[in-house]
């Protein structure tokens, strides 16, 4: 097995609407395909950033909240390359999204920030 890279990551939203706002008009997400599945009472909508990546964004009527937060077993947080963490930061306050205080990291000594999509999940803007 040879695994080229990651295809997609999967989003569940008990806000379809709301969230499919929040990924195309404030993260800029463009929309490759959306679907809704009547047997499931399910949308289903596949979001590419810059052509390369796709976001699954589903909804589901039977979603269930995480289990605890932060630290919850599995995705702990997605994280989005941009050149510019201070000014990206800045472009979604703007947009009345709330944002946590910029920080170094350690490690590689670049910046970040954490931010929530609708659903609470955790997002990261990483500086590249």
């Amino acid at each position: 097995m040879h695994i080229k890279y990651i295809h997609h990551v999967a989003i569940l939203t008990d806000n379809y609407l709301l969230s499919k706002q929040f990924y195309t008009d404030i993260l800029g997400f463009e929309i490759i395909a959306e679907t809704y599945r009547a047997e499931r009472d399910s949308y289903k909508l596949d979001l590419a950033i810059n052509g390369l990546y796709q976001v699954e964004l589903f909804s589901f009527p039977d979603y269930r909240e995480r289990g605890s937060y932060p630290e919850a077993k599995g995705l702990r947080h997605l994280a989005f390359a941009v050149e510019n963490v201070e000014s990206a930061a800045a472009y979604l306050k703007s947009r009345s999204v709330a944002v946590q205080d910029v920080r170094i990291d350690e490690l590689t000594g670049k910046k970040f920030v954490f931010f929530l999509d609708p659903n609470g999940q955790p997002l990261e803007l990483y500086e590249i």
